[in-house]
């Protein structure tokens, strides 16, 4: 399987290129456990709603994520690109050092 290129420098960018990057990091982390909405990614990551709002839409307009359903009761999900390349998103995640949990 080729591995995609672009995906690897989107993940760089997203999560090691910004300073809010451990919190994507740890939302992409609960999305592959299961989709959740924004008030239960906030409260599973312990961080204000706002926060995850903002990093929510910097996922979705990197093509990290998608929705389905509307307005406040959305439920976010991996994007079929970034599911197929979670190894890639765990290889990124170790460079960077991060704890995916609290």
């Amino acid at each position: 399987m080729v591995e995609d290129q672009e995906l690897r420098r989107t993940l760089w960018f997203v999560l090691g290129g910004a300073r809010g990057g451990r919190n994507r990091a740890r939302m992409i982390h609960e999305l592959s456990i299961r989709p959740l909405n924004l008030n239960q990614l906030a409260e599973r990551l312990g961080v204000d709603y706002r926060t995850v709002m903002h990093h929510a839409e910097v996922l979705k307009s990197n093509s990290l994520v998608v929705t389905q359903g509307e307005k406040y009761g959305a439920m976010y999900f991996l994007s079929p690109r970034l599911q197929a390349g979670l190894g890639m998103f765990t290889e990124v995640v170790a460079a960077l050092h991060f704890e995916l949990d609290r």
